[in-house]
């Protein structure tokens, strides 16, 4: 579906930042907290394996997660409505043959 790398981040969390992204699935409590930007959370959320690996999810966000499906409950919210990046495809599909 999509050409994201997720292949920096702890294998077990890769199935569910692709089915948030990719379909707008709400995610666990770790994940909720990071892509909300809830930094204090994240940290009350985390597991050994992923505080390690902090600096990889944001560079992650950051390179490679689309802008408006992350940074604040609002966003996330939103992304989750619009059903992720396959949501966003059938809405601007459904756009341009109107």
């Amino acid at each position: 579906m999509t050409n994201i790398d997720y292949s920096g981040l702890p294998d077990y969390m890769r199935d569910g930042i692709r089915n948030y992204l990719e379909h707008g699935l709400r995610p666990g409590d770790f994940l909720l907290a990071v892509l909300s930007n809830d930094l204090m959370e994240a940290f009350v959320q985390v597991d050994d394996v992923n505080r390690a690996a902090m600096h990889d999810w944001v560079r992650f966000l950051y390179n490679h997660a689309p802008r408006n499906s992350w940074g604040s409950p609002d966003l996330v919210d939103d992304w989750v409505r619009l059903g992720g990046i396959k949501g966003a495809h059938k809405q601007a599909a459904s756009a341009t043959v109107q």
